[in-house]
């Protein structure tokens, strides 16, 4: 009896317990034997274990939901540093996870490595200038103002429209003119029978411009003078300018001006080129310095080669009426037989009066032209009747090769017994016997000896000038004879009234003495 019931309390003990083991098979969360490979899964993610699953396509299932989810939460682009892994191996059977509870554990993990959000925004391209902002609204309010600050009567809006020839999703911007409040349809809807055809004759009998008040002056066109480009984007928030950033930006005048400083041996052409301006643009921006290409220019003094712009500029025309005191442009006589040197007046000018309607064209703040629609002139300008010469004058070169200024032009003490404390002339300091050349061409006035000069030489010049050259060892040309510039006429000494070896040169105009270094090349 005793035999008996052990024997049947170990075969209930063996049912019960294949009884559960099977039972494991038909349980929710555990895994049945499979015949081959991995099957069963252990899921990670920037390697934190998040659980186990059946198979690796119910893992990324889980980790594509997780990662929707997220970025659900936010309507803009996030990203997201997350490297899912999966471990397998095949067991007998394993404890599954809950699938909603594995992507609960995913999102967790998931939040916890989002790199960043990027916005939606919308990139404003203007040439090399670029700026961000959060919405087309904010582009248009930016452009908006750029063009309100020379509209103050918005007269003109901002338009921003699809480029169709573009892939991409890309903007422009229009700048257009206002609608009326009340369309013409509305205007012409109330009249009908006789009240329609009088309202045709009427506009037929409109102003023709014939009289000043005849123009509806003010603002009448404006746009962008370069091409504006808005391209939309995602970007990090730390990247998308504010509004009230932007139109600081744009509008203002950025640049301020740049200044250069002539050196010594400086000339205008070099200077543009050094700063790559053109000649004109440098004597425009400097008009209170420089006439033209050919002013004069010193070491020292500024010029101004940029000026300030912002970095969106604006094109406009107004229409305006104004009164101004003119003056005619000058009358000249040309003369063939006279140098470019000479000129007279026959006529003075008087200023005039006139009243004006002109479109005027501006970049941003300056003038570029104007156009004159009507001018009535109230006092005719009497203009400056002027006859000038035609013919290049000669030029005039330095007589002598090398040698040291010893005395420069005007007053000085008294280098010698006789000589004068104020000198007519430039001298050289040169070895005797060392050549002398005709400074510019023309016919030998005087050679041979001239009393305080020593042995002297002049020479006439078609321009009416007059070249000496004074204490010479030897003169090498006659009077009455021609030379050219640049011929050897005589060779330096220390002859007269001096102090040692050098030549003396004169330049005369009008018969008095000018100083020489001022006409030399």
């Amino acid at each position: 009896m005793n035999f008996l019931t052990k024997k049947a309390k170990f075969t209930y003990v063996m049912f019960s317990f294949l009884t559960m083991f099977v039972s494991l098979f038909f349980l929710d969360g555990y895994r049945g034997i499979e015949s081959e490979g991995n099957n069963y899964f252990h899921i990670f993610i920037n390697g934190v274990k998040i659980g186990s699953v059946e198979d690796e396509e119910t893992a990324e299932k889980l980790f594509v939901n997780a990662r929707r989810k997220i970025a659900l939460k936010n309507e803009e682009l996030t990203f997201i540093d997350a490297d899912m892994t999966l471990e397998g191996e095949e067991v007998l059977w394993g404890v599954l996870d809950d699938k909603d509870e594995l992507q609960s554990r995913m999102q967790e993990v998931l939040q916890q490595n989002v790199m960043e959000t990027m916005q939606r925004s919308y990139t404003l391209k203007v040439n090399e200038y670029v700026v961000n902002l959060g919405s087309a609204g904010q582009v248009q309010e930016l452009l908006q103002a750029a063009v309100d600050k020379y509209d103050t009567e918005r007269l003109f809006a901002v338009e921003l429209t699809r480029d169709s020839d573009r892939e991409l999703p890309v903007l422009t911007a229009n700048v257009l003119e206002r609608e009326d409040q009340t369309t013409e349809d509305e205007a012409v809807s109330v009249a009908g029978g006789v009240e329609v055809v009088m309202s045709k004759i009427g506009e037929e009998l409109l102003p023709t411009g014939d009289d000043f008040d005849d123009y509806e002056l003010g603002l009448k066109s404006v746009n962008f003078a370069e091409e504006v480009e808005i391209v939309e984007a995602y970007l990090p928030q730390n990247q998308i300018s504010t509004l009230e950033q932007a139109v600081e930006e744009v509008i203002k005048e950025q640049e301020t001006p740049s200044e250069y400083t002539i050196q010594s041996g400086d000339t205008l052409s070099e200077i543009a080129i050094k700063v790559n301006i053109p000649i004109d643009k440098i004597v425009e921006l400097n008009s209170d310095k420089l006439e033209d290409e050919n002013s004069t220019i010193r070491e020292g003094d500024k010029l101004i080669i940029t000026v300030p712009e912002p970095e969106l500029s604006v094109e406009r025309m107004e229409e305006k009426y104004y009164e101004e005191i003119y003056d005619a442009d000058i009358i000249y006589i040309e003369n063939d037989e006279w140098y470019t040197t000479q000129t007279k007046v026959h006529q003075q000018p008087s200023a005039g009066f006139r009243k004006i309607v002109a479109d005027v064209y501006y970049l941003n703040d300056k003038e570029v032209s104007r156009e004159i629609l009507k001018e009535e002139v109230i006092m005719e300008a009497v203009p400056k009747i002027v006859e000038r010469g035609t013919k290049i004058p000669p030029t005039y070169i330095k007589p002598i090769s090398g040698g040291r200024l010893s005395s420069g032009f005007g007053r000085r003490s008294r280098p010698t017994k006789g000589a004068s404390t104020y000198h007519k002339g430039v001298d050289w300091a040169v070895p005797t016997g060392t050549s002398v050349y005709a400074s510019c061409g023309g016919t030998v006035a005087k050679a041979g000896w001239g009393s305080g000069y020593g042995y002297v030489v002049y020479i006439n010049h078609e321009d009416g000038r007059q070249t000496r050259y004074a204490h010479l060892s030897k003169v090498l040309v006659k009077s009455g004879q021609s030379v050219r510039q640049g011929d050897r006429i005589a060779l330096s000494g220390n002859t007269g009234i001096s102090s040692g070896p050098h030549l003396h040169f004169e330049i005369l105009i009008g018969g008095s003495q000018v100083n020489p270094l001022k006409y030399l090349q």
